[in-house]
């Protein structure tokens, strides 16, 4: 398969191949002329690590995942620590979310919205900066 033809089954955009190549994640074959030739494990790889990064894993999180998929007498500790951590850094996120949510909640509740200049939320954001 060539790149477009992996891009297209994989999901993953042709950049993003190009890049996981470069850093290490996979390796394609090279035909005489230079061109990637993909073969079906290939394919398997990108969508693994295509899932991998929809779940939020980082690279290294991805390289290592890939590495003990690799290894069949993986202990399943290490691929489940990796996910933890992965968990660990997901609800951190959701509670950094949560708590920007109900700070443009409540501006947005106290913002009149109607013809006057007076902004609370722009008030608000002046206030952040040390702005008069």
């Amino acid at each position: 398969m060539n790149i477009g033809q992996v891009a297209e089954r994989s999901g993953l955009p042709a950049k993003t191949i190009r890049y996981y190549e470069d850093i290490g994640l996979i390796t394609p074959q090279r035909l005489s002329n230079g061109y990637r030739s993909f073969q079906e494990s290939d394919l398997h790889k990108l969508a693994f690590l295509g899932r991998a990064r929809a779940l939020g894993f980082s690279i290294e999180d991805c390289r290592a995942l890939m590495a003990l998929y690799e290894d069949k007498k993986r202990a399943s500790a290490d691929v489940k620590r990796i996910a933890q951590e992965n968990l660990v850094r997901i609800d951190e996120k959701i509670a950094q979310l949560q708590s920007m949510r109900d700070t443009l909640a409540g501006l947005v509740s106290c913002c009149k919205g109607d013809n006057r200049p007076d902004c609370p939320i722009l008030q608000d954001l002046a206030e952040q900066l040390g702005a008069p």
